[in-house]
């Protein structure tokens, strides 16, 4: 499979970035991988430095400062077509009312942390292999 164009890593977590990151860079996923440590630099990022070309995959915390992962989903909802990504949800834990609430809004699907190569793998499968 040739390489996505562009994945954001939306994670408030310094670590739990550079290890997607690396992990998303040793499997060659994408040409690009940018990061954002809260849902409001990630939507700065889909409006601008993403737009050409957009990211096709967003990886997503829930629980994050400034603006959480529903609140990014819920303004994603507001974008044109053309700067939103599938969004993939990378729960450490939920709250039923949070899994209710992320199952209301449209995401790709739910990856447990920590990312693995047969995750990122299955997710790519699942939503990239034509």
């Amino acid at each position: 499979m040739p390489p996505l164009s562009c994945v954001l890593l939306d994670d408030d977590d310094p670590t739990t970035n550079f290890l997607n990151w690396l992990l998303l860079k040793n499997m060659a996923v994408a040409s690009r991988c940018l990061v954002a440590e809260n849902g409001a630099l990630a939507l700065g990022m889909l409006a601008s430095a993403c737009a050409t070309p957009g990211p096709v995959l967003v990886l997503l915390d829930v629980n994050m400062p400034v603006l959480g992962g529903i609140a990014f989903l819920e303004a994603c909802q507001q974008l044109p077509a053309a700067e939103r990504a599938a969004v993939v949800v990378l729960p450490t834990t939920l709250h039923p009312h949070d899994l209710a609430r992320l199952r209301a809004l449209p995401i790709a699907g739910l990856v447990s942390k920590p990312l693995t190569r047969p995750k990122i793998e299955e997710l790519l499968v699942r939503h990239f292999v034509k």
